[in-house]
């Protein structure tokens, strides 16, 4: 039996990778390092800290900062972006996942959010879905970030339910690894070729349809 949909947030409730590719473009631009849209693609699902290395090894300048300045950049970014942020409503939920949210509610089939973000909490509040969730985990508790399982593991704790019994959604590489690993179901959003490990991928949130998850649960069980 179904009891959870556990969602990663950017690219999967509402899409913040743009603000997250200006945010760390301006702090490229000041270290001298092109962050291409590309190259930004790199970077989603992952945590600050790791994005930051990236962008510091694109650069060539990974030995060029100590930890606490490597703090402060990533601050930097960070408060940059909050404040685009800010600009996020309710319009910017993705097509189809409010009324999934809603029709997950009504079957009782628990929600949980599994995000890297620090922010995502100020984010469903902003979207008007911050009483849409059973428990969102704070990734701050953590010790590895994606593709590492600890996140959805956390989150089917927090939902006191088994990982066998949920279902993850990603729109990220590293967001499927996860769900992988942490032996959920995996349901991917985007680009088939990029999220193949996934169980069943979708090209947009419009597909992603209570009905569509149920047909996909009840296959799922009935092979295992």
């Amino acid at each position: 039996m179904l009891k959870a949909v556990i969602f990663d947030l950017d690219g999967v409730i509402t899409d913040t990778a743009a603000f997250h590719f200006i945010a760390w473009q301006k702090l490229g631009n000041k270290l001298g390092i092109n962050i291409t849209e590309a190259f930004n693609e790199e970077l989603k699902g992952v945590d600050r800290t790791e994005s930051l290395r990236r962008i510091l090894a694109l650069g060539n300048q990974e030995t060029a900062f100590s930890e606490i300045e490597k703090e402060a950049l990533a601050t930097e970014k960070n408060d940059f972006y909050v404040s685009l942020i800010q600009e996020i409503t309710p319009a910017d939920i993705l097509p189809g996942i409010a009324e999934l949210l809603a029709d997950l509610k009504k079957h009782s089939i628990k929600i949980g959010l599994a995000s890297a973000s620090k922010n995502a909490p100020a984010i469903l509040t902003n979207l008007g879905l911050a009483d849409a969730f059973d428990t969102i985990v704070d990734p701050s508790t953590l010790k590895k970030g994606k593709p590492d399982p600890e996140i959805f593991l956390q989150a089917c704790k927090q939902l006191a339910i088994d990982p066998a019994e949920a279902i993850g959604v990603e729109d990220a590489y590293s967001g499927v690894q996860a769900i992988n690993e942490a032996k959920m179901y995996a349901i991917g959003v985007g680009d088939a070729k990029t999220l193949q490990a996934a169980d069943y991928v979708v090209p947009t949130t419009r597909e992603l349809t209570y009905e569509k998850i149920s047909t996909l649960w009840q296959a799922h069980t009935s092979k295992n």
